[in-house]
């Protein structure tokens, strides 16, 4: 290795021709110095340059993510913790007449009363219930099937992991259950990066989010009645503001975990619900 570097540094320093006039040798010698000194300046130039450059490029990064950090930025909360969703089928043309208006006035009502704790043991959650203006829906109708369906034995309060509480109005909650129109809820789900043109419901961090024409439509071909989709909508979204992402049906003619997209079809199994059946936590593969 020794030897192969000083092969190097020959080929790089080989001795020149002098005169054979001391003078004229001496002047050879100081300008090939000089040149050698030049270009070791030159380099030295073009190293700093670069740097300057490098240093300029991470300021301008850093004020981009200042940017990005301000007021004016989704938080970083929520977008990491949207629940990914398959692309949605295509709607019909003309959306059945009880499905509801489109949009709304893009502001929401919340339900008046505090609601009695369901469950018995493990961690209270408190949630809000919201209708949006324009809906055509009130807050305390939608709070009331909300509640018989978190008090329902099969419900997420069963594993005695968690309960569930209504709170009054706009009061302290960990989250909201907005009832929004396809327009209003295409909108706050979007603010998570979730696309769902305006079909299906969704959940951000803190926010659970139904749409309003599958809150009143179910979905075709989901072979139950539409206040079985309305209780699986609920424990769905709210399932996933429990900690659950998703799962696949585990086979044909069974019945569909809750945490499947059942909205975008049941791939063979039965609809279902709930997520305690016999008294048992029941639930399909993971989906990534």
């Amino acid at each position: 290795m020794a030897s192969e570097l000083r092969s190097r540094t020959d080929r790089r320093r080989a001795p020149v021709s002098l005169p054979s006039d001391p003078g004229e040798a001496r002047n050879v010698v100081r300008a090939a110095r000089h040149r050698r000194r030049l270009k070791a300046r030159h380099r030295r130039y073009v190293v700093a340059g670069v740097m300057a450059f490098a240093g300029l490029l991470a300021l301008l990064g850093l004020g981009r993510q200042f940017l990005l950090d301000g007021d004016d930025a989704p938080s970083p909360v929520v977008r990491a913790a949207a629940t990914p969703m398959l692309a949605p089928p295509s709607q019909p043309a003309n959306p059945p007449p009880d499905a509801g208006p489109a949009a709304g006035e893009g502001t929401f009502t919340y339900a008046t009363a505090a609601g009695p704790v369901a469950g018995g043991a493990g961690t209270l959650k408190k949630y809000r219930v919201a209708a949006e203006r324009g809906s055509g829906q009130e807050a305390d109708p939608f709070a009331a099937v909300i509640e018989q369906t978190f008090a329902d034995p099969r419900g997420w309060t069963a594993g005695g992991q968690v309960r569930l509480q209504r709170v009054a109005g706009e009061g302290t909650a960990d989250f909201t259950i907005f009832l929004a129109t396809p327009a209003t809820s295409e909108k706050m789900c979007g603010t998570a990066g979730l696309h769902t043109d305006g079909y299906s419901s969704c959940r951000i961090t803190g926010k659970v989010i139904i749409n309003l024409a599958r809150w009143l439509t179910a979905v075709p071909k989901y072979g139950a009645p539409v206040a079985d989709y309305q209780q699986y909508v609920i424990n769905h979204e709210v399932g996933h503001e429990l900690g659950n992402g998703h799962e696949a049906c585990p086979g044909p003619g069974k019945p569909a975990p809750v945490m499947q997209q059942q909205t975008y079809g049941l791939q063979g199994c039965v609809a279902n619900s709930w997520p305690y059946l016999d008294g048992q936590r029941y639930a399909g593969t993971k989906v990534p």
